[in-house]
């Protein structure tokens, strides 16, 4: 079987490593770039299974702000995400909106919640 080169950018921590990467179908030959070893499983779940966390904002009746910021609890499948955005498109909250509030439970099935991340209290309610 053929070697194939690819690049990746690693995004596991902040430092952002440049991966060039040698494989051999899904399985990683060689690696350069990589200061740490996680770019090794980093590079596997991109090629095996690449997940996202996505975040967006969702309308909010009576609220001090027209819209709350959410996000999924953790990342989903890459292909689904604008599915998701579709369905999380369609949402509309009434305030008080509370940080953590679960928005959509089992997100697509994937056993993935949207969680709001800002509280957004009624109109005329203290914050």
């Amino acid at each position: 079987m053929a070697h194939e080169h690819r690049k990746f950018i690693c995004i596991t921590c902040p430092r952002g490593c440049a991966l060039d990467v040698t494989l051999e179908g899904e399985i990683v030959v060689q690696m350069e770039g990589n200061s740490c070893k996680r770019g090794i499983d980093y590079v596997t779940g991109e090629l095996k299974d690449p997940r996202r966390m996505v975040t967006t904002t969702v309308r909010v009746r009576g609220g001090v702000h027209p819209l709350a910021p959410v996000y999924t609890e953790s990342p989903i499948p890459k292909p689904r995400i604008f599915d998701l955005l579709a369905v999380i498109r369609k949402v509309e909250l009434k305030a008080p909106v509370k940080v953590g509030d679960v928005v959509i439970e089992n997100a697509l099935g994937t056993g993935i919640n949207i969680l709001a991340s800002r509280n957004i209290p009624a109109k005329g309610e203290v914050s």
